[in-house]
């Protein structure tokens, strides 16, 4: 059998929507940020994966931004949920719990 990471990297990339929008939902990070809390976890990604991602879902109005002025370096995004981000979080939890009850029941003797 495969490991068990690399059948399961398409739904890691799947979910890195999902995670990025939990990591920001109790507060507004930067880039830098979210990056040095997803590292070291399954969901650990680069730049060039979550700058694009931010962008969609900014056009997607679940996440803005302000600027901050930094005391190390030229000013940054601050990134955080929006309500219409919020709700969606909401939907996606409801759904994750879904899909692991359906999965606990699936295990289940009969």
């Amino acid at each position: 059998m495969a490991n068990p990471s690399e059948k399961f990297g398409p739904i890691r990339k799947g979910l890195l929507e999902f995670v990025v929008l939990r990591v920001i939902a109790g507060e507004k990070l930067y880039v830098a940020e979210m990056l040095q809390r997803l590292a070291g976890t399954e969901f650990a990604t680069q730049e060039g994966t979550l700058y694009p991602l931010l962008s969609r879902l900014r056009r997607e109005k679940l996440v803005d931004y302000e600027w901050r002025e930094s005391d190390a370096g030229p000013p940054r995004k601050y990134y955080r949920l929006t309500d219409v981000g919020r709700q969606a979080l909401v939907e996606l939890q409801e759904y994750w719990r879904h899909l692991t009850d359906t999965l606990t029941r699936l295990g289940q003797q009969p």
